[in-house]
């Protein structure tokens, strides 16, 4: 059998202490109101995108010019509530709802730029740009090249 270890009467009162302590200091989330949250979040970034498709539409654009219109006035709004720190407020708040879309993409790609660009064009900008979204872009490209591998592959060998 293991012996157990004696605490010392001073030692208990140290570790409830900190117990006591973790427990004031870790905030409580609750995970019904952060996923209404995401949802308001994103489904308004959605209804936002969606009135710009019919503006888009009403103006006589084709259904892939008003798309393309459409990314491109998000990723903008993105860049523009990056630059006056709002949009990282309202990824606080709205969580998953505001980084998923087109416009969380754009965020993460502009928000490096700022923090970095005291370093420099080079240095600063031009290193740091990708640091978060960098890793997003290459498995991507990856991911791509991988299934469009396999699916000739499978071509290759009649199955498609």
């Amino acid at each position: 059998m293991a012996k157990e270890k004696k605490i010392s009467p001073q030692k208990a009162e140290e570790q409830k202490a900190y117990n006591d302590y973790v427990k004031e200091v870790t905030p409580m989330h609750s995970l019904p109101k952060n996923m209404a949250k995401a949802f308001v979040t994103g489904g308004l970034i959605c209804v936002i995108g969606q009135a710009i498709l019919q503006y888009c539409s009403s103006l006589g654009f084709d259904k892939d010019t008003a798309g393309s219109w459409c990314s491109l006035v998000l990723v903008l709004l993105s860049v523009i509530f990056t630059g006056f720190n709002l949009y990282p407020k309202l990824a606080v708040f709205g969580g998953a709802g505001a980084l998923v879309p087109i416009t969380g993409f754009a965020n993460s790609v502009t928000a490096p730029c700022i923090e970095f660009k005291k370093e420099g064009q080079v240095f600063g900008i031009g290193c740091k740009i990708f640091t978060i979204a960098g890793p997003v872009i290459l498995y991507g490209i990856f991911s791509s090249w991988a299934l469009g591998l396999i699916y000739w592959g499978l071509k290759m060998f009649g199955v498609f």
